[in-house]
């Protein structure tokens, strides 16, 4: 095996927990995968990981080691793309990683028209948490994120946002008798931007009511819609359920709150991955998105702090 293979290996065996699962994924047998470990084991010249019952776990120079792991790789395979990109972008490669309400509710037209005008690009999209896309951002696993505004620390380059309001949703009845301190509040899974900008809310409003976690968007909407509490949830997410009338918007002091869609990459950008930004602006096939320096937003984001637009969600 090569190095990269081996890394490949390393970060299969930390991602799912065993030989097994990291054999499976990658389509290599148990001893193959094995055999890599003790390789890289023997080069980097400490433990990496240690067994515990039928599965392994990162030592601390493990996890330390895997963070890397996962960046080379994403830089390496970030190269290969760029590389082959720059000779014909038409037959190039495209990572993106969005956030759950985006993925389901704003990108299905975009990706559809774009892979129908540029046919021969190899487009792959992971959704997850904002914690977990933007990380992907950071190892270079990803080519272009939509999500919330870039967290602190991030260096992300944001060539295009689009509006998006988030707002607080119930069905009719519950929102005649909705109690701020006392109703029940359907929150997305931990790390999600949703979450943390609901707690904030909830925090700068001075109240504590009751909490139920359901783990995704689907569920915290289904949830609202079968009565269980109310939830927040982007607009675009609830579009129908508010034009049916099976959800209204509930009046919440400092709702609904704007938090802008944005489109964000590295500071040096693929050629592919240009043509699907210069087709997310083309206004003759999507709409809403606009590029942030009409709107004063940041075009580079690696300052600290809260900004206009509020805490990054």
């Amino acid at each position: 095996m090569t190095t990269t293979s081996r890394l490949r290996a390393f970060v299969a065996v930390a991602d799912v927990g065993s030989v097994r699962g990291a054999a499976q994924r990658l389509s290599l047998t148990e001893s193959a995968v094995s055999a890599a470990i003790t390789a890289l084991t023997r080069e980097v010249g400490v433990p990496l990981m240690e067994r515990e019952g039928r599965s392994v776990r990162l030592t601390r120079s493990g996890q330390t080691y895997a963070d890397y792991a996962r960046t080379i790789l994403g830089l390496h395979d970030e190269a290969l793309a760029a590389a082959r990109g720059d000779i014909d972008p038409e037959h190039g490669q495209v990572r993106l990683a969005s956030v759950t309400s985006a993925a389901e509710h704003v990108l299905p037209s975009v990706l559809a028209g774009f892979l129908q005008r540029h046919p021969g690009v190899d487009l792959g999209l992971e959704v997850g948490t904002s914690e977990r896309v933007w990380a992907l951002l950071s190892s270079h696993e990803a080519d272009l994120v939509i999500a919330g505004r870039p967290p602190a620390g991030i260096d992300a380059t944001v060539h295009a946002v689009r509006p998006n309001e988030l707002v607080v949703v119930a069905v009719p009845d519950l929102a005649e008798r909705f109690d701020l301190g006392r109703t029940t509040w359907l929150l997305r899974e931990a790390g999600s931007g949703t979450h943390v900008t609901c707690e904030a809310l909830l925090a700068g409003l001075q109240v504590d009511p009751p909490r139920l976690t359901l783990g995704s968007n689907g569920a915290v909407v289904a949830g609202a819609v079968a009565g269980v509490g109310v939830t927040m949830v982007s607009r675009d997410a609830v579009a129908r359920e508010l034009a049916t009338g099976e959800l209204t918007e509930v009046k919440v002091p400092g709702t609904p709150l704007l938090r802008p869609w944005h489109a964000a990459t590295h500071i040096r950008t693929s050629a592919s991955t240009s043509l699907l930004l210069e087709y997310l602006l083309d206004s003759e096939h999507t709409t809403g998105w606009r590029r942030p320096s009409s709107g004063g937003f940041p075009r580079r984001s690696t300052r600290r702090g809260v900004g206009a637009d509020g805490p990054r969600s």
